[in-house]
Formats: structure tokens, sequence, C-alpha cells
């Protein structure tokens, strides 16, 4: 993957996936911890961190 560290900010800082639908979201983990943030696709609040593979 890309080793470069503005290109591994840009595709993985601040992206999250829904656990139920695999939406991927960008948004500040603070709120995605807070429970502000609902999935666009399903409306669920559960996310988890984008994997780096």
């Amino acid at each position: 993957m890309a080793k470069i560290p503005e290109a591994q900010n840009r595709l993985f800082k601040n992206v999250f996936v829904c656990k139920t639908c695999q939406n991927k979201m960008k948004a500040k983990p603070i709120q995605i911890l807070d429970g502000k943030i609902k999935c666009r696709k399903c409306g669920k609040k559960a996310f988890r961190p984008l994997k780096k593979k």
C-alpha cells in the first residue's frame, strides 16, 4: 500500500466503517465515540476504524 505519509493520512485518517452495512465514512473520532454520527445508509451508530491492508 502507500508508504507516503500524506497518502496514508488521506486514505486512512478519520475513516470509519459501519459494522452493519460496511459503508465507509469520514468523521472525527471524538464524534464517533460520543455517538453523534449515524450511518448514511442504515442509520446505525456502530463503527470501526478502517483496516490498513
